[in-house]
This record gives structure tokens, sequence and C-alpha cells, in this order.
């Protein structure tokens, strides 16, 4: 009797371990073929701003007026008397050449011109003298002839004389190269004792304040403001409502004073489509060189209505551009997009969307009709564009 109390026993066991395996793998079943959760997305709601439209364009510095110093005649380099890279004004001296040759150029010119005078008034005194007797028929005709030629031909070489005089006392002064504006004179491009002459190089002096910077704009962007600059006054007024034109220098920062656009070019580059603006800086501290390159930024324009979602929550196709939109039941919807223009980390949608609609933004994969929960995206999503620190001009 012990015995069967123990098998049974031992068979209710196994059967109940029986049925709790069976209902396990039921449980595991039921849910291997439940449905997955919805993805959870981030949304922005498309709402209308007015926004500033602004340009940019890489730019280039020069000179208002950049002069090219070179001599006017040729002979040794025997002093520069700038400082390399100060300020010089116009008539200073900058450098000396030899002017031994010279004086002895000159020498000889005033000894011919002396020679012609004491020619001319020989010539003179014998037409003097000869007038009266050829009226008393007590010379020949002729002979007064050759005196009128001689005193004629005397005067002739005497202006000649004078005029090498003068052309020597010219040269001789020129002998002291001297600025021809005000401005910064560049580093010597030549060296005490090399022989120069007109076609030599000695240095550049730039006038800097105010300074002259190039930009070139798209042919689109140039019929956008063509029927503006068609008068100087109203060239000037260019882009003044959003305060000027401002400076982008290479380290990231804003010059401190802004521009004013004085030019714009006479052609269209066939390459590069661009046309060529200048402009002009306020340069009082000579912080700004030729040769610098940096950035103009001007605001352009304002668009009351715009409607912006962050570049990352386009996608890019060689179709078109796309977004998805996340509809009232909760499904997604692609939308074919015709963007605008580039605002930083965000984007001007032309068409395809309307205020209120939701974008997603982190999720550019997911197909129409994909059921999802959205939630609004953090503010700090999609950062501003870092504005460059403003500096301070050089005193």
């Amino acid at each position: 009797m012990p015995w069967d109390w123990r098998r049974g026993l031992l068979g209710v066991l196994l059967i109940a371990a029986m049925a709790g395996a069976a209902g396990c793998r039921d449980q595991n079943a039921a849910a291997a073929t439940a449905p997955p959760p919805p993805p959870t997305v981030s949304v922005v709601t498309v709402a209308p701003e007015r926004v500033a439209i602004t340009g940019e364009w890489i730019a280039t510095l020069d000179g208002l007026v950049n002069a090219q110093i070179r001599p006017q005649v040729s002979g040794y380099l025997l002093r520069r008397a700038y400082r390399e890279g100060a300020f010089v004004r116009k008539g200073d001296v900058l450098f000396e050449i030899d002017r031994r040759p010279l004086e002895a150029t000159l020498g000889q010119a005033t000894a011919r011109l002396a020679e012609a005078q004491a020619q001319l008034a020989k010539s003179e005194r014998d037409l003097a003298r000869d007038t009266p007797l050829a009226e008393q028929r007590a010379i020949a005709q002729s002979q007064l002839d050759n005196d009128l030629s001689a005193r004629d031909a005397a005067r002739a070489a005497q202006a000649s004389a004078q005029a090498a005089v003068e052309s020597a006392e010219l040269n001789l002064r020129f002998t002291r190269v001297t600025s021809l504006i005000d401005g910064i004179a560049a580093i010597a491009s030549a060296q005490i004792g090399d022989l120069v002459g007109p076609t030599t190089l000695l240095t550049t002096v730039s006038q800097v304040d105010p300074i002259k910077v190039y930009f070139p704009i798209s042919e689109q962007e140039y019929l956008g403001i063509a029927d503006a600059v068609r008068s100087p006054a109203a060239l000037s007024r260019l882009w003044q409502d959003g305060g000027g034109l401002a400076l982008v220098l290479a380290d990231g920062s804003i010059y401190a004073r802004r521009g004013t656009v004085v030019a714009v070019d006479r052609d269209v580059d066939p390459k590069m489509g661009t046309i060529r603006l200048s402009a002009t800086f306020p340069n009082p501290g000579n912080l700004l060189r030729p040769g610098q390159f940096g950035r103009v930024r001007a605001q352009t324009g304002v668009e009351a209505s715009a409607l912006l979602v962050p570049q990352r929550a386009v996608t890019e196709l060689q179709s078109g551009h796309q977004v998805r939109v996340v509809k009232t039941d909760g499904s997604i919807d692609v939308r074919t997009v015709t963007m605008g223009r580039r605002l930083g980390p965000r984007w001007i949608v032309a068409s395809g969307l309307q205020a209120g609609d939701r974008v997603v933004v982190d999720a550019p994969t997911l197909r129409a009709g994909t059921k999802v929960v959205a939630r609004a995206a953090p503010a700090d999503d999609a950062p501003a564009e870092a504005a460059p620190t403003p500096r301070r001009e050089a005193p």
C-alpha cells in the first residue's frame, strides 16, 4: 500500500509539470504573434515666421588706391628713406638714386645752353649791323637773308638747349623717388646698390582708409537688384535697411564697422556666372589690409510668413526633396516639397507644407502609412547658427 501511494503522487506531479510547460509554450507563441509597438519620433510643428533673408559672399580686400612706385630715371639705388610698412604722406621721399651722372648731364646741358645763347647774341648783332647796309645797298640782299636765317637758327638752338637743361634738372629731381599718395608703404622690392630704371618696381603704397572690398554675386542675385543700382545714390543705399554690409574676417569675427556698395562691374563672368561688386569700409585703425580674405554678409530681404524645417528633416533625392509628416491618425505621410533658402541649420519650404503640419526630424526613412507616436522635438534639437564674435577695431 505505501508503494502505490508514492507512485500516484509521482504521476500527479508529472502531469502538473507537463501542463505548465504547455501553458508557457502557448504564452510564448501568443507573444511572438503580437504586433510591435509603434516607434516614437520627434516632430516640429511648422508655423509661419518672419525671417530676414541674408546673403553671404567670399570677399577680397584691396587698397582704395594702389600706387606702384617706380623710378623715372635709371641709376644705382643709394638709400631707402622710409620705414617699411609705415604710413607715408604724398610727396615723402622713399628712395634716393645716385645723382652724380645726372648732375654731369645737367652741366653739359647748361654749357650747350650758354653756347647757344652766345651764338644767338652774335647772330643778332650781325643782323643789326647788316640791316642798314642792305637798305643803303652797301651789301647784297642775300647777305641780309643769311643773317636772318642764322638768327632764326640760333634762336631754335637756344630753345633746344634750354629744353635740355630743363629735362636734365627734372631728371635730377627724379633721383628722389617720392610717394604719389597718402597710404601704407609696402616692404621694398629693390635693395640698396641695385641698378634700377623705369621698369623697376621699388614698392607699392596703398590707401587703406577707407579700404575697398570686392565680392561676386550670382547673376540671379544681380537681376534682383539691377533696378536698384541704376544711380550712384541708389547704389549707396543698397542693403542699408539691414544695417549695411558686414565683414566677417578670417578668424570668424565681425569687423566693427559697416560698409557701403560703391560699384557694380561692367560684365558677368561667363565661367562662374557671377558679377563683381565693390564696397568700401572705414578703416581708421588700418586693421584691414590689401590681400585679406573674408566674407561679406548683408540682409537682402525679409519674408513675412516663411515656413522653416530643420535641414536634417529633409531627404534630398535626384528628383527633388521629401519630408515626412505625421497625420492626425498617427500615420506617416511622405510629402514632396520645394525648398527655398537655407538659414543656418534650417531650410525654408517654398511649397508642399502648410502651417500646423508636424514634420519628423529624426526618422527620414519611415515609409508612408507607418504608425508612429509623435513627441515634440526639444528646443535645442536644432541649434541656431553660431554668431561670429564681434571684433573691436584697432586703436
